[in-house]
């Protein structure tokens, strides 16, 4: 059973999401604000936060700046429909998703469920296959990206999707419906041009300089290719 924890200051959106998505089998654990939410990490695991932006105190986008530096945990963020820059930072922040109020129940779920398949799905056919380009890992089996260092690097599940789509193409032109097949397999994408904002993050993970890439390179009218020698 996934848990779920909902974090918003309404308590009646907690409670009613509480209410749903326990119908639909989930483990459901609610949070006011960012301190509450400490409290149910520390006691044990959860999989996915349906997070406020408009947080008393610490506010979404910093819980989210926080998590990310130290957990692959799925991240929805749910924001009011004028909130678009906040949206657009959270997702740079390292969200895979985000949602805008007022909301049907069933997207919720539908955004959910969604998530949870991508954070929870299987391994490419290719079992312990690693990838291997400048130096860096990527562990198709294990999810994993070590750097030259030996150190592992923090990935969310789309920005590893997208890394093993493109290690899996090298020297391949993948325009952006080309990637969002690859790494979505079908699974809606509720925002414009996400491609590009997962490219800029991971480029600020596995490239010197992410203002002038050497690997995930950019072809202008027709997408991005991943340059390195892979093997």
């Amino acid at each position: 059973m996934h848990t779920i924890a909902v974090v918003d200051d309404d308590p009646i959106t907690r409670e009613t999401l509480k209410a749903y998505l326990e119908g639909e089998g989930y483990r459901v654990m609610l949070a006011r604000d960012g301190d509450q939410l400490s409290v149910l990490l520390a006691r044990g695991r959860i999989d996915l936060l349906l997070l406020d932006i408009r947080l008393p105190g610490k506010d979404g986008l910093a819980v989210t700046r926080e998590l990310r530096a130290v957990s692959n945990i799925g991240i929805i963020l749910i924001t009011g429909r004028s909130d678009r820059m906040d949206r657009l930072i959270g997702l740079e922040l390292g969200a895979d998703d985000y949602i805008t109020k007022p909301f049907e129940p069933r997207e919720i779920l539908a955004r959910t469920r969604s998530l949870l398949r991508r954070i929870a799905r299987p391994t490419r056919p290719a079992g312990g296959r690693v990838k291997r380009f400048d130096g860096w890992e990527l562990h198709l089996d294990k999810r994993r990206l070590r750097a030259p260092g030996g150190e592992d690097a923090r990935l969310t599940s789309a920005e590893f999707e997208l890394l093993a789509a493109f290690v899996e193409n090298p020297g391949r032109v993948l325009s952006r419906d080309d990637l969002l097949d690859l790494t979505l397999r079908g699974d809606s994408v509720p925002y414009d041009r996400s491609i590009d904002r997962l490219v800029r993050r991971l480029r600020r993970v596995v490239e010197h300089d992410p203002a002038d890439p050497a690997r995930i390179v950019t072809v202008h009218g027709m997408g991005y290719m991943f340059q390195a020698a892979v093997d």
